[in-house]
């Protein structure tokens, strides 16, 4: 399967019309979206917390990260935001999609919108 690249704005959550907007490569691999932390501080979003990840060679990398309104395809979500140093490919994860409704349509290579949003059934006391 080749990469799907999509628009997606991140929107601070505080004052919403402090916005980025970028390219996001999608990583159903990934949990959380990955962002450089320049644009993030330029819509005024600091770090409220760091987080292990475990990358693909098995090694762990402690980092900054922090809450957004993320809006992919018209679809506005909250979502944690790993803030990246460097100047690295912003990256739309699982959460942020799932979120949204959103799912990877393997064969034609899309982002398809879910009729509604998936939601286990849960038991009442």
């Amino acid at each position: 399967m080749g990469a799907i690249r999509v628009p997606v704005i991140i929107r601070n959550p505080i004052d919403r019309d402090r916005a980025w907007e970028g390219m996001f490569l999608v990583d159903t691999g990934a949990t959380d979206c990955l962002v450089p932390k320049r644009h993030l501080e330029s819509v005024g979003l600091e770090p409220i917390g760091q987080r292990v990840y475990e990358l693909a060679d098995g090694s762990q990398l402690q980092v900054d990260i922090t809450a957004a309104l993320v809006e992919v395809m018209g679809q506005p979500v909250g979502a944690t935001i790993i803030m990246a140093d460097g100047d690295i490919e912003p990256l739309l994860g699982a959460t942020g999609l799932e979120s949204a409704g959103i799912e990877v349509d393997p064969r034609n290579e899309t982002l398809k919108r879910l009729p509604a949003v998936r939601l286990k059934k849960t038991q009442q006391a």
